[in-house]
């Protein structure tokens, strides 16, 4: 490695060792540092297609093993920089990421269109394709396709036009992204008097309490001052009086859709919710038309008739028309139950004194209420059960049991982005053998992390100079935070989330795959990665699992075994009305990205609508404008691949039963079964082929009755 200059010496994107320097990191160092790293990427591309163009029989080293060392110094310089863009995002930090993300692209095009490298591998293939180990096998061939994808058969005028695509898309995925976080952002509802917060729960109270005064603070005003209501006789979390700010984030328009008795606030804050940057400077209407008609061009000039051609070739399903059939057999099985569904809680309100016609910001409501009565429990009454801390030991508790890993907490050992972030590590059943590590980012903080929740490779596990190198991961949730002396308390759902999350982390994590384009989730066909994730909340349905990591927050009783059956009991409440909801977006996406021609004079929100008609049994608002904040298919990365969670929940309901037939009180068979989960889907990630996976872990294909079963809709 040459010497770095002077002044890029103490820059911390290019200390390509160890764990990103994320304490250190500020705006000003991207620039810099990526395009250092760009320029010296260059050069190295440069000398690696000399190589190649000289031999006859290159051998993996000459290619792949090449190639990894090119991509590394990336996941030290380039990777940080987008992690750090979606949990600590700033205008500065913007600023010097759009700056340097053109170039990026533009190297990343270069590559993957590299001719030389393009006929190094179609060489490796056939000269030595019969005698390479399965693992690289697999990676020459999708090295091919993903070439093919990325252009390199266009020439001239049309390459030229593809690359300026890519660009182009990529700018408009960013500006998606944050227009959707600042209009959620933005949007604040000041509360001031007890009659207008009627209903809410205290949890609610004291978060909106704390998000007021947050937002005052950072305004430049004074705290406010909180009086404090409590029941000692009860021990009830305290009750913070007003101002109450509600906002657009997970952790409070969920409950307070669910819980307010003003129905006039409630309306107000749904109307938001579906219109988020749909108007003004956030507006993205413009961007999806962009979005949708530059990916049919790209796919055009790829000789293919839609983008969602183009997603599917890299994808476990065999094309568009098998993913509309399982579309439109969970659509039948569940449009009938959903409107029994509706007429239930229309019913209610009735019966509950609402005279005015039942409306979308009814729904939630009522569905609230309707559960309380039918399952005669709360989730307020659950959320003291499930402090974080407990959580997280219940959790690592079970994977020791299921998989044979340790996992210990590193706090200290790692720089931080926040510091709400924890670090772990993670070891063999032993705790001697260092196996992976992980950030965990658990908490919302609408000013800078946009919502939702994922998994994301930090670092992945390849062999580098004759080394292992261990992988490390990012879990992300947006859950609630501590709320004065009380620690984090989540709901249930959140439980279920950060359960989902972790399933992602762990095949990243226990991959014992030493090529890094098929260790972990990397090589695995998008619409099977969801596998492991959805397998893990099944666990939440565990009584043993909810035992261990449950603990109220003041005395450490777990979950009670009533509660425990009320929960369970309503595990499937109104999942033929989820499951419409979940076929709304995907068949949306997979109808803009295969039928929809955006030349036409219909437009997205014309689609979305019709899809509506399918799916909807309380048809959309003439303003909804959901597709404005699809970040899913507009700024990540499931575009024509929305679908992907209901695939993949087949495979993970068809999995979980084997653990259901060896006997899930039955310890021992749990342990072997689990081991056999783990050295099949968890370990060869990207080596073999999903359906290959599968039948190596289950014995046979999936069963695809397995997740209507499961939801109670067989």
């Amino acid at each position: 490695m040459p010497e770095l200059p002077a002044e890029l010496k103490d820059n911390p994107l290019l200390v390509a060792a160890g764990l990103p320097r994320f304490d250190r990191i500020k705006p000003e160092h991207i620039v810099p540092a990526v395009q250092h790293v760009l320029a010296q990427a260059e050069q190295r591309l440069t000398e690696i297609e000399t190589t190649l163009s000289r031999l006859v029989h290159p051998n993996w080293d000459d290619l792949f093993t090449k190639l990894e060392e090119l991509d590394r110094p990336f996941d030290f310089a380039w990777k940080p920089v987008g992690h750090l863009f979606g949990v600590l995002n700033s205008p500065e930090l913007r600023t010097a990421y759009e700056t340097v993300l053109p170039e990026v692209v533009r190297f990343g095009l270069r590559a993957s269109q590299s001719r030389p490298i393009y006929e190094a591998v179609k060489r490796l293939k056939d000269q030595a394709g019969e005698s390479l180990a399965p693992t690289r096998q697999r990676i020459v061939d999708q090295k091919l396709v993903s070439a093919k994808l990325s252009g390199i058969a266009l020439e001239g005028e049309q390459r030229e036009r593809f690359n300026a695509i890519a660009e182009e898309l990529s700018q408009l995925s960013t500006d998606f992204s944050n227009h959707v976080l600042d209009a959620t952002k933005a949007f604040e509802l000041i509360l001031t008097k007890p009659e207008e917060v009627a209903g809410l729960p205290p949890s609610l109270l004291q978060l909106a309490a704390q998000s007021y005064q947050q937002k005052n603070v950072a305004a430049g005003g004074s705290p406010a001052v909180h009086d404090v209501d409590s029941d000692s006789a009860t021990r009830e979390p305290r009750v913070a009086t007003g101002p109450w700010r509600i906002s657009l984030d997970g952790p409070i328009v969920t409950p307070f859709l669910q819980h307010s008795r003003r129905r006039d606030l409630r309306e107000t804050v749904y109307r938001a919710f579906i219109s988020r940057a749909s108007t003004g400077e956030w507006d993205n209407s413009e961007s999806i038309s962009k979005i949708l008609k530059l990916r049919r061009e790209k796919a055009e000039l790829l000789g293919f008739r839609s983008f969602a051609e183009v997603s599917l070739a890299e994808k476990m399903a065999p094309g568009v028309a098998a993913v509309e059939a399982m579309y439109e057999k969970l659509r039948a099985a569940s449009r009938a139950p959903a409107e029994n569904e509706l007429a239930e809680l229309k019913t209610l309100a009735t019966a509950g004194g609402q005279t005015e016609e039942f409306k979308h910001w009814d729904a939630a409501f009522w569905a609230e209420r309707l559960r309380e009565e039918r399952f005669d429990y709360t989730d307020e009454q659950l959320r003291p059960y499930f402090p974080l801390p407990r959580v997280l030991d219940g959790l690592f508790a079970l994977l020791t049991k299921l998989l044979g890993i340790t996992i210990r907490a590193a706090d200290g050992e790692a720089p931080v982005w926040h510091p709400d972030v924890q670090f772990f590590r993670v070891f063999d059943a032993e705790g001697d053998k260092p196996l992976a590590a992980f950030y965990l980012d658990p908490y919302s903080r609408p000013e800078n992390k946009r919502g939702g929740a994922w998994m994301d490779t930090c670092l992945p596990r390849r062999r580098f100079r004759g080394q292992i190198e261990l992988p490390v991961a990012h879990l992300v949730c947006n859950s609630t935070p501590p709320v004065g002396d009380a620690p984090s308390l989540m709901t249930f759902r959140e439980v279920e989330t950060l359960f989902h999350e972790f399933g992602h982390g762990l095949q990243h994590m226990l991959t014992t795959v030493d090529e890094a384009d098929a260790a972990g989730i990397n090589g695995v066909e998008w619409d099977a990665v969801e596998l492991p994730s959805q397998f893990m909340e099944n666990w939440c349905y565990h009584r043993p699992t909810i035992r261990g990591l449950s603990g109220h927050y003041q005395t450490g009783e777990p979950l009670p075994d009533e509660l425990f059956d009320k929960l369970t009991a309503a595990r499937n409440f109104r999942a033929a009305s989820m499951m419409l909801r979940q076929l709304h977006f995907g068949m949306t996406d997979i109808y803009l990205h295969h039928q929809f021609d955006p030349s036409s004079s219909e437009s997205p929100f014309d689609v979305q609508r019709r899809m509506a008609e399918k799916t909807a049994v309380l048809p959309p608002l003439p303003e909804d404008r959901m597709l404005c904040a699809f970040s899913h298919i507009f700024s990540g990365g499931y575009a024509a691949g929305y679908y992907s969670y209901k695939w993949a929940e087949v495979l993970s309901a068809d999995a979980f039963g084997a653990f259901e037939e060896a006997g899930l009180d039955n310890e021992s068979a749990v342990q072997t079964t689990g081991r056999r989960f783990r050295d099949t889907v968890l370990s060869l990630g990207g080596s073999r082929h999903p359906l290959e996976v599968f039948r190596a872990f289950r014995g046979r294909d999936p069963d695809p009755l397995a997740l209507l079963r499961q939801c109670g809709l067989a």
